[in-house]
């Protein structure tokens, strides 16, 4: 019995500092941005000229929280290094006016042939919008509230359609994807993963959301006092799906907010490589 319990004990002393490791540990060769996390995605409705295509999606700057000068550079640095093809945005620019020309003008280095497009979080609308929009424009950046992209590749296309103050459910609760066609590859592009189970986001094939920050502070990556999502742990972080099955990807984000520390929620960049299923 005695052998017993201590071969227990032994085991949970190696188990969990293991567990510990994979659930926290920052490995990106990038200082503050804890990991570049990456998503094969898989889908027969994909069309054939886009099967390899690269998204980089970056969401919750709080630029200037936590995700500072340095920070920042070292995110475009980490965004090039994985060459993607388009760059996806999900809001939360700012924590100051101020910044927003900064912010934009690094993230215009990131290299992205087709093209660099983005939603509003909601700190955005309640402070900054205009500059955004202005420095978006400026730098040829996309932005969507309410409308759809399209992206041709070879004769071929995808849309991206950007959801516009997803909390405004009263305004904004028909999805913009309901207009377009099922025969067509649809990704949505939300602020917070709550819209993709409020609405009817039909025509969607993949939701991709923010805000969560992945709990910010988590015990394991699993408890989180806080989720900024009003289904808990369901929409934390990582890839699930809504009760329609519609696939969703939620980012920890790069950035913090109301206090400036991470634990257990590492910050990160996300890498889809969209594959023909």
């Amino acid at each position: 019995m005695k052998i017993e319990i201590k071969i227990k004990a032994l085991y949970l002393y190696i188990l969990f500092p293991a567990i510990l490791f994979s659930s926290c540990a920052s490995l990106s060769k990038f200082p503050g941005v804890g990991r570049i996390k990456t998503y094969e995605f898989q889908s027969q409705q994909l069309p054939s000229a886009f099967d390899g295509f690269r998204i980089v999606f970056a969401s919750d700057f709080h630029y200037k929280s936590k995700f500072k000068e340095k920070q920042l550079k070292n995110m475009v640095r980490a965004a090039n290094s994985v060459s993607p093809d388009l760059l996806l945005m999900g809001g939360d620019y700012q924590e100051g006016c101020d910044v927003v020309p900064e912010l934009f003008a690094e993230l215009s280095r990131i290299e992205a042939p087709y093209g660099k497009i983005g939603v509003l979080g909601n700190n955005d609308y309640k402070r900054c919008r205009d500059e955004i929009i202005r420095a978006m424009q400026f730098y040829g950046m996309k932005l969507l509230e309410h409308e759809s992209d399209t992206i041709h590749k070879d004769g071929q296309q995808i849309i991206v359609s950007g959801v516009r103050n997803p909390f405004d459910l009263a305004r904004n609760g028909a999805s913009p994807t309901l207009s377009l066609s099922p025969d067509d590859f649809v990704i949505l592009l939300t602020h917070t993963p709550d819209y993709v189970e409020d609405t009817d986001v039909s025509n969607t094939d993949l939701a991709l959301a923010g805000h969560t920050h992945g709990g910010q502070i988590t015990f394991l990556g699993i408890i989180a006092p806080e989720t900024g999502s009003k289904y808990g742990r369901r929409f934390l972080s990582g890839k699930t799906q809504n009760s329609q099955g519609i696939p969703i990807i939620i980012t920890n984000g790069l950035g913090t907010s109301k206090m400036n520390v991470r634990f257990c929620a590492p910050s990160e960049i996300v890498l889809i490589v969209l594959r023909k299923g």
